[in-house]
């Protein structure tokens, strides 16, 4: 056009025409028809004409008309092209029309909205009405979506569940035919949504119903959670191949429900093969498969973690009974073999423990779940005791076992590492975590004091394991014990050095002492035994050096704890004999007296009954038969007479004499229920401190919750001591309402 034509009004109709042209020329194009394709200058003369025809002044701006037309372009495609052409076409023929004319329709939208941008510029920016590109979108939308968008879904999903059934189908043909439902809805998921996932979702459901009410007849639970796994792995392929990618979690959850959550129950509780019976076996990875699955639907976790827990307590309690019926057994034949059942038993619940730890850790993901199953599983058994003796004693002399001279256990240093690890793991489940505090100290004193502890390292390593379990409280008296050993030896060093440079002092004979810190140890009867002569004056010896060390301190002697290496004279040789202090001093009588009476013994010891019995049974009933006893028999009156059996002989140069240790078991229980009503005693007079006015329920439900950590407190004792509280003027009842105390400062 040259300049002088821009003057030339253009009119409407003459240049439809021409844009007609064009539009005609690209109609052909997408239809395949032989047309050559727009060069620049096509393009720009379309462009033009738009651009004139908007600009011309009143009444010649044909804006309006013109955006009018851009609209009709479309709709008379679609209505004498498209829509025959999808109309004659089924299933997946029609889909892949429908691709194909979707593909053009943008193509068409494109370029038409290129020829008449001037619109989009002015015109529709200043009347705010829908750009060029939206109303081609939305000609289709309303023309052939909104016809034909049932028929889509429906072949959509037909073939979908061709796939399922294993069928080869045209993945990227669906992935096209699902991005027209998102693209519809220019930017929304609306037509996405309500068109075709809804139904999807219902389909699947409704599918996978049908497979799982005849899988769970037939197959095993992990055959069934293989398919289940198996099922699962392909939706979420199928998402990540055509359907759009929001559509993943809706559809799992579908296919986890069908598949799982409406026969969890009967899953799990499969006669010979579910989850009991995975436990039984060990079918590590269907126990791992069985958690993959299960974590995924909604509290799926809690019945398996709820059969793991019955599980596990009856293996525990399968254990507890072997116990039992083996210490019974034995107990018939011999006592010493009791205490080795025992010993077993620890082991094995320690290895039980190790196997489900495994469990836990790894086929169900270290879940905060299967850890709580587990420690109440193990609460439960833990807590049992066998014959008699209580979980806590049993566990102390486990360690005891292992940690003495020459005990049961024969381990590497890096096992006996390892399993003082694991005993103190269990600790956590027994519930009188101060009872075993007792018999250990008890079990550790004797380790110390009579050198039968195997290594120092290991007895240091467990009290530190026991700190980090229990608190520093729970382990600072073993701690002060273990202290005070490495204390004496430097005592006796110095105690040596003193004899040898006073010599005048020196008793002639050999004495160790290891001077002990009263609150740190167990409490040991200290009687006045009336020691030999020649033991008089070794204390009065050792008495004088410590004075020298320190005056302020004042020394018990417990000679319960003593031994002395004694020289028997016997007529066929000599016999160094070991023997406790108590049967040194018995047997030194006789250095001045031939024959002597129980009465008479008993009075120049100065010993109470029992002790005389256990220490003459010791000597004159048992292995050895130092002393001679008349009438013979193997009990001890108080009507025998005793003489040194002069005839004795051994094929050993040394002997030990073993004094049977008293059972300890009933003053360690007596002893730990006198500190816990202290203990009760302390939290009542904190909690009423700093609460003031309490009722009586919530004082006793925060008392045991305070003291929970080493000890379950009986209800009962809690009411005693409270009333004992009340007595001594700690507490008072609430005139009006007996059930509430208050606090007297």
């Amino acid at each position: 056009m040259t300049m002088n034509q821009r003057k030339n009004v253009i009119e409407l109709e003459q240049g439809w025409d021409f844009m007609q042209k064009g539009i005609t020329k690209l109609k052909n194009i997408l239809e395949g028809l032989p047309e050559p394709s727009f060069c620049s200058e096509d393009y720009i003369m379309l462009y033009t004409t738009i651009y004139n025809m908007c600009t011309q002044k009143p009444p010649h701006d044909y804006s309006q008309q013109l955006y009018d037309k851009y609209r009709e372009s479309f709709e008379e495609y679609i209505t004498s092209m498209v829509l025959p052409a999808l109309r004659e076409k089924h299933d997946e023929f029609m889909l892949m029309e429908l691709v194909k004319r979707w593909s053009n329709h943008k193509l068409m939208v494109r370029w038409l909205s290129r020829f008449f941008y001037y619109l989009d510029r002015y015109f529709i920016a200043r009347r705010t009405l829908p750009a060029l590109r939206e109303v081609g979108l939305t000609c289709f939308r309303e023309l052939v979506y909104f016809e034909i968008r049932g028929k889509v879904k429906d072949a959509v999903i037909s073939l979908i569940d061709q796939e399922r059934e294993g069928e080869q189908i045209d993945r990227s043909l669906l992935k096209n035919v699902l991005d027209i439902f998102v693209e519809i809805g220019m930017g929304q998921m609306d037509y996405y949504e309500t068109d075709f996932e809804a139904a999807m979702l219902i389909d699947s459901a409704a599918y996978y119903s049908r497979k799982a009410s005849n899988w769970i007849l037939e197959d095993s639970c992990p055959d069934y959670m293989l398919k289940a796994e198996e099922c699962l792995k392909r939706e979420k392929g199928r998402v990540a191949h055509y359907l759009h990618s929001s559509s993943e979690t809706k559809l799992l959850e579908k296919v986890q429900n069908e598949l799982l959550s409406v026969y969890a129950t009967q899953l799990l509780e499969k006669e010979h093969s579910g989850c009991h019976a995975l436990l039984r076996d060990d079918k590590v990875e269907d126990l791992s498969r069985m958690y993959r699955l299960f974590s995924k639907i909604p509290r799926g976790l809690e019945p398996v973690a709820n059969i793991f827990k019955q599980h596990v307590t009856s293996e525990g309690t399968v254990l507890v009974k072997q116990a039992e019926d083996a210490a019974s057994n034995k107990k018939a034949e011999k006592k010493d073999a009791v205490g080795l059942q025992e010993q077993i038993f620890v082991r094995k619940v320690i290895e039980l423990h190790d196997k489900f730890m495994a469990y836990v850790n790894d086929c169900f993901q270290n879940h905060t779940l299967f850890h709580k199953a587990l420690k109440e599983a193990f609460e439960v058994f833990c807590n049992k005791g066998v014959s008699g003796s209580s979980s806590a004693e049993l566990l102390a002399t486990f360690c005891d076992n292992i940690l003495k001279k020459g005990g049961s256990e024969k381990l590497s240093d890096e096992a006996i590492e390892e399993t003082l690890e694991k005993v103190v793991k269990l600790l956590a489940y027994i519930s009188d975590k101060d009872l075993f505090a007792e018999f250990y100290r008890k079990k550790l004193a004797r380790r110390l004091l009579f050198d039968k502890s195997a290594n120092d390292e290991h007895e240091r390593s467990i009290l530190t394991k026991l700190k980090q379990q229990c608190g520093g409280q729970f382990t600072s008296k073993m701690e002060g014990m273990v202290t005070d050993l490495t204390l004496a030896r430097e005592n006796q060093t110095s105690f040596e050095e003193y004899l040898s440079s006073n010599q005048t002092q020196n008793p002639g004979i050999d004495l160790t002492v290891t001077v002990l810190t009263t609150g740190f140890w167990p409490s040991y009867k200290s009687f006045d035994l009336n020691l030999p002569e020649e033991m008089v004056k070794c204390v009065e010896v050792f008495k004088e050096f410590y004075q020298t060390k320190t005056k302020h301190r004042k020394l018990t002697w417990i000679y319960s704890l003593g031994t002395c290496n004694i020289n028997g004279k016997f007529e066929p040789k000599t016999i160094e004999l070991i023997v406790t202090t108590y049967q040194a001093a018995a047997l030194l009588l006789f250095n001045s007296a031939d024959r002597l009476s129980y009465q008479e013994i008993m009075t120049q010891l100065n010993l109470s009954d029992d002790d005389v019995v256990r220490l003459l049974h010791s000597l004159s009933c048992a292995k050895y038969k130092i002393l001679n006893k008349e009438p013979s028999s193997k009990t001890i009156t108080s009507n025998d007479v005793f003489e040194f059996n002069s005839k004795f002989t051994d094929k050993m140069r040394r002997i030990k004499i073993p004094l049977p240790p008293v059972d300890e078991k009933k003053k360690v229980i007596e002893d730990v229920d006198k500190d816990r009503r202290y203990a009760i005693d302390a939290s009542l007079v904190r909690i009423m401190k700093s609460r003031k006015v309490l009722p009586y329920t919530q004082l006793v439900s925060e008392c045991a919750d305070q003291l929970g950590r080493m000890f379950k407190p009986d209800f009962k004792v809690i009411k005693k001591r409270i009333e004992d509280l009340i007595t001594r003027d700690y507490l008072e009842r609430d005139k009006s309402n007996p059930n509430v105390f208050k606090y007297l400062a």
